[in-house]
């Protein structure tokens, strides 16, 4: 049976783990907070995640991570926040505990200029943008967006950015990121598939690479007519030539939990 001591020592371990991670996310929090300042909110969303998997590259091959997410839509536009900590919950020299965060504002067009820009299958056009940060690196993308309105989809977003990597010197590069959601139901189990598709290229000397995340859950308190508060399911972790690392590719599921509040 453990000692005290060896309780104490396991919780020193942690907290001297996560000081550095924490820090950063509050720090990014606020950042977040201050870009919504007075924002007239319209809606609002916030979630709090827990994923586990076991086939990663470069660096710990079995990790697990907690997210908290948030999106939220105001006057003339939408934001949306998340930070990714990973391995928050172990300790050990070899193990990793690191954090990654990213805020993309975008600004509708349609809101701005107060007309109706749908037509079709299009929603809306916004400018939209990124900052990407983690420990010891930052990116920037800013671009154009459309919004698309497809049977079935809550959204569906394309973004094309310029990205901006200035971590050792500055790269240019373009990306473009597809978002979505669409909920179903199969008889009173209320699911939802969602997820983001990221192609990045001409990014300096790193190669071309995809990222992306497409996720089914299901609503368990829908099967007993509780919905909206408690989520499991499968995310699909899909990264070819990870970092832009030539031959470095993830491809495996992990398991998802959601809490929504």
């Amino acid at each position: 049976m453990p000692s005290l001591k060896t309780a104490h020592t396991f919780i020193f371990d942690l907290s001297r783990g996560l000081r550095r991670s924490l820090v950063a996310f509050g720090a990014f929090f606020l950042l977040f907070i201050a870009s919504s300042v007075q924002a007239d909110a319209r809606w609002s969303s916030t979630n709090f995640q827990y994923h586990y998997g076991t086939d990663y590259e470069l660096g710990d091959k079995e990790r697990s991570l907690i997210t908290l997410e948030h999106a939220s839509g105001w006057k003339y536009g939408d934001n949306f926040f998340f930070v990714d900590i990973t391995n928050p919950d172990r300790t050990g020299e070899l193990t990793q505990t690191s954090w990654y965060g990213e805020i993309s504002p975008r600004l509708s067009f349609g809101k701005m200029t107060g007309k109706d820009l749908s037509a079709g299958i299009i929603q809306d056009f916004l400018i939209t943008s990124t900052m990407e940060m983690g420990e010891g690196f930052h990116t920037y993308l800013y671009g154009v967006a459309v919004d698309l309105k497809l049977p079935k989809f809550n959204f569906f977003q394309i973004n094309w950015y310029a990205r901006n990597e200035v971590t050792f010197g500055t790269d240019l590069g373009q990306q473009i990121t597809l978002a979505w959601g669409m909920p179903f139901s199969i008889g009173k189990a209320q699911f939802s598939f969602e997820g983001f598709f990221d192609y990045a290229w001409d990014i300096g000397p790193s190669e071309d690479n995809i990222v992306s995340q497409p996720r089914l859950l299901l609503d368990v308190g829908s099967l007993w007519d509780a919905p909206g508060v408690f989520q499991a399911g499968i995310e699909y972790q899909i990264w070819r030539n990870k970092f832009g690392i030539d031959g470095v590719d993830e491809n495996f599921p992990e398991l998802m939990v959601k809490w929504i509040f």
